[in-house]
């Protein structure tokens, strides 16, 4: 009774973040977008309360993300179609057949599949994603493979299995990322803007999208790299790689934070080890080499040749929730009369790569604080400029961000909801005036943390 009286408030605002995400897995159509903003924004500002006002202690907070992950367990995906080449793909590799080597729409990978559900599973991840070949790396499609063992023919049983991964990763991402905040003398609070946050819960645990498990492992790379165990970091790094190609970016911001010669008496240093020259070069050794082991399996030219092109789609044939991007699409229409997607996205890759060097070189990156907010500054820049971005590839640059002084990608995560306007019940038909919203927001937060705001603290959100 006494819980129940301190905590009522609360818990009456947990019992309706149940509901909204209960209507939100079972009662919700991707078009229906009034209803999806209406509730989104609801459970957003449920989480800022249990966050920032209610001052609950850690354990209530944990049990809350849990609980509303679980809310989930038996929900089809309503705001994705990825989960069905999940499917797909781990049926095949469960076979024994490699899944970079056929397009879902093509009659040999039906003879490939002989199932009664392969059809079914081409229909439901769409015409645009079956005639391409698959873009997920080899661990990724372990937890395919491993799902379709466990499941046979259900589909339903592989969405459980799935997501219970997902969930199990977010877990290890809460346990981590607070000894990671407690190294470096952050509030723990932070971490609940990723374990709380609706866009986390409903993205990944909802939708299904793995990015939680290649944060699982990076992030806990981090906390061993911070403890000097860089040989078993450097293992997780090449894993984490395999799972999503994104800590690809972040490899070289660690040639800065592990050579520099100074050293620092700062209070968040207490503890933290560094990596010399010598084991700096083991370090990227050990990286690449993970990353060749996991690929051997699926090794050959056809597979390189395949693998590649898809991934080049990213950048020269889809675009989606631009930002940058559309504006120079507009101005390549207004001069030359036609989209310039395909020489726009041979130079936008350059650009990034640009900034990531000049992170290396012209920014200090001596701390870990300071190493982590090169990699918001870099993840969060290469967004900007890309001509694909979905909702869930916020995921990263939010989690990066509780390590850090900054709340824009908190912002971002919440604004990216109207890119879902782009669904109504007349097909697809993207809102530009909504894309445009979203990033003045997003931007105008970032641009006045980076370059307007005169007393941040450093510590705290």
């Amino acid at each position: 009774m006494n819980f129940i009286k301190l905590y009522r408030v609360p818990l009456l605002f947990a019992i309706l973040s149940i509901a909204f995400y209960i209507s939100f897995g079972y009662d919700l159509e991707r078009s229906d977008f009034v209803k999806l903003l209406l509730l989104y924004s609801a459970l957003f500002f449920s989480a800022y309360l249990f966050i920032e006002k209610f001052k609950l202690n850690f354990w209530f907070l944990a049990s809350l993300g849990i609980v509303f992950r679980l809310v989930f367990i038996a929900a089809i995906p309503n705001l994705s179609q990825d989960f069905y080449r999940f499917l797909w793909d781990g049926r095949l590799v469960a076979q024994g057949v490699s899944p970079y080597l056929y397009t879902p729409n093509l009659s040999t990978a039906l003879e490939v599949t002989m199932e009664e559900q392969s059809k079914l599973l081409i229909e439901g991840m769409g015409a645009l994603n079956a005639s391409h070949f698959s873009n997920y790396p080899p661990i990724n499609q372990l937890f395919f493979a491993v799902a379709a063992l466990f499941s046979g023919k259900s589909i339903l049983g592989s969405v459980v299995f799935l997501r219970v991964i997902i969930i199990l990763a977010d877990v290890g991402i809460l346990y981590f990322g607070k000894k990671i905040l407690e190294k470096l003398n952050l509030p723990i609070k932070n971490i609940f803007w990723y374990f709380l946050s609706p866009f986390i819960i409903i993205e990944l645990s909802g939708n299904l999208h793995f990015e939680g498990v290649m944060l699982f492992f990076f992030v806990w790379a981090l906390y061993l790299l911070f403890n000097g165990k860089w040989f078993w970091a450097a293992i997780l790094i090449g894993v984490s790689v395999s799972v999503k190609l994104i800590p690809l970016l972040f490899l070289p911001l660690f040639l800065e934070y592990s050579l520099s010669k100074e050293v620092s008496t700062e209070p968040v240093l207490i503890g933290v080890e560094r990596l010399d020259r010598t084991s700096l070069l083991k370090f990227y050794s050990v990286i690449t080499l993970t990353v060749l082991i996991t690929f051997l399996p699926f090794l050959s030219s056809e597979f390189i040749q395949n693998f590649s092109s898809t991934i080049a789609l990213w950048f020269q044939n889809f675009e989606f929730n631009a930002s940058v991007y559309y504006i120079i699409r507009w101005i390549g229409f207004q001069i030359v009369g036609w989209n310039l997607i395909t020489t726009v996205g041979k130079i936008l890759p350059v650009l990034v790569l640009l900034f990531v060097v000049g992170m290396v070189f012209f920014r200090k990156n001596k701390t870990p604080q300071q190493l982590i907010t090169a990699m918001l500054f870099t993840i969060s820049f290469y967004f900007l400029l890309s001509t694909t971005v979905h909702p869930w590839y916020i995921v990263t640059p939010l989690l990066l961000s509780v390590f850090t002084k900054y709340k824009f990608p908190i912002v971002w995560s919440f604004v990216v909801v109207l890119s879902y306007s782009a669904y109504g019940k007349d097909g697809f038909d993207e809102k530009l005036w909504m894309v445009a919203l979203e990033y003045v927001l997003a931007i105008g937060v970032a641009v006045w943390e980076i370059f307007l705001q005169t007393k941040l603290k450093p510590t705290r959100f």
